[in-house]
C-alpha cells in the first residue's frame, strides 16, 4: 500500500469534503481582523468553545488594539481566566495590541512576516488570519490537520511546516482557500485521535490509515453522503453560523 495519496486521490478527497461542506468557516467568533487575531492567539491549547465564551464579554469592552492596550494585562486576565495559559496570553495580547498601534497604525497587517513579528503570533496563527480575514490561500497546520494529513496519506510530514509544504503541493488550487477548514473539521469531529469514526468518514476508502475502525467498506471514487459527524450543519453554509463578521 502506498504511503502517500496520488494527486488524483487527493483531488477526490477534497471533492468529497467540498460536497459535504461547500463553505466551511472557523468556529471562532470574530468581528474583524483584530478580533480574529486575538481569538486565534487565545485558542492555542484551548477549545474554540472556551475561547468564544471568554471573547464574548471581552470584545464587548475591548475590540480594538487601542481598547485592548488600555485594558491592560490584569483586567484582560479577568476575562480569559477560564482559558489555558491565560497569563501568558494576556501578556501577548496586550503586547501585540501595542505593537499594532506603534508599527501599523492599529491595523492588522496582511503579510505573514509582519504578523509573525507580533508578540504571541506564530506561523499557524498568521496563516489562519491571512486565510480567514484576508482571503489568502494559506494552510494552517494545527494538531487536527497534522493528524489527518499524516494518517490519511494526504501529506505526510514529521513537522507542521513539512506537512504545510506538502499540503500546498498536493492541494488543487480550487480547494486551497477552504482546505484548512475541511481538514480541521474532519480531524475534530470524525478522524479523532484515539477512536476515529472511520465508518462515518466521507474519505474512508481513500484513506491509507491501516487501523481503521470497524464498518468501513472500500468504494470506488465518487460522491458520498454527508458524514454523520457533520449532519445538521447544513449544506452551502459555514460551520460557524453566529459569526457576525467576515467568514473564514
Amino acid at each position: 500500500m502506498p504511503k502517500r495519496l496520488t494527486r488524483d486521490q487527493a483531488a477526490a478527497l477534497y471533492a468529497r469534503l467540498a460536497a459535504a461542506e461547500p463553505a466551511p468557516k472557523t468556529e471562532l467568533v470574530w468581528r474583524d481582523p483584530f478580533t480574529l487575531l486575538v481569538a486565534v492567539v487565545l485558542s492555542a491549547q484551548a477549545t474554540d468553545v472556551s475561547v468564544n465564551k471568554a471573547t464574548g464579554p471581552l470584545f464587548a469592552v475591548a475590540d480594538t488594539p487601542e481598547k485592548m492596550a488600555a485594558l491592560g494585562e490584569e483586567r484582560l486576565g479577568r476575562y480569559i481566566k477560564t482559558i489555558g495559559l491565560w497569563r501568558a496570553k494576556a501578556k501577548n495580547v496586550v503586547a501585540l495590541s501595542r505593537a499594532l498601534i506603534e508599527r501599523h497604525g492599529g491595523v492588522v497587517p496582511q503579510t505573514r512576516e509582519a504578523l509573525e513579528a507580533l508578540p504571541g503570533v506564530g506561523r499557524k496563527t498568521a496563516n489562519v488570519v491571512l486565510n480567514a480575514a484576508f482571503g489568502q490561500p494559506t494552510l494552517a497546520v494545527d494538531t487536527h490537520v497534522f493528524r489527518v494529513a499524516n494518517r490519511s496519506g494526504l501529506a505526510p510530514g514529521t513537522t507542521p511546516l513539512a506537512v504545510e509544504e506538502a499540503l500546498m503541493k498536493v492541494t488543487p488550487p480550487e480547494y486551497l482557500q477552504h482546505a484548512h477548514h475541511w481538514l480541521i473539521l474532519l480531524g475534530r469531529y470524525t478522524c479523532l485521535a484515539r477512536a476515529p469514526k472511520c465508518a462515518a468518514c466521507a474519505i474512508a476508502d481513500l484513506c491509507l490509515f491501516k487501523e481503521k475502525t470497524p464498518g468501513v467498506q472500500t468504494a470506488k471514487i465518487g460522491p458520498r453522503s454527508l458524514p454523520p459527524s457533520l449532519e445538521g450543519r447544513g449544506r452551502g453554509r459555514g460551520t460557524r453560523r453566529p459569526n457576525a463578521g467576515k467568514s473564514p
